[in-house]
């Protein structure tokens, strides 16, 4: 079977996802984080792997920055380029627990029709 109706099909979901995640992963964080710390996290939470890559969360997170959910702030590095955290603003959490809801509400609608519960 071709593997590439899989991959899009993932592409498609990450995309939608990927702004939830990362406000909920800096929602959970007590400090703030650059985005390399961001993706090493959800690698760790996925057993090593993480279903976003890289590359894709950086514009995200400047998304999410332009639209005044996140912070953010440049430190100079001793090892490398200067690196820019983020920190979730109140506005953030306030868009956080909409699109928690919105999540719950789609998962659940597409659960009753994979797992055959619908009318």
């Amino acid at each position: 079977m071709d593997d590439s109706n899989g991959k899009k099909f993932q592409k498609d979901l990450n995309g939608g996802l990927v702004g939830l995640v990362l406000l909920a992963v800096l929602d959970r964080s007590p400090e703030d984080l650059y985005g390399y710390e961001i993706a090493k996290r959800l690698a760790l939470s996925n057993d090593g792997t993480s279903i976003f890559k890289e590359g894709t969360l950086y514009p995200v997170l400047r998304a999410l920055s332009a639209a005044n959910l996140l912070t953010s702030r440049i430190v100079p590095s001793y090892s490398g380029p200067p690196r820019r955290y983020y920190r979730i603003t109140d506005e953030g959490r306030a868009v956080l627990a909409d699109w928690t809801s919105i999540w719950q509400g789609t998962r659940d609608f597409v659960d009753r029709f994979v797992k055959g519960n619908s009318t």
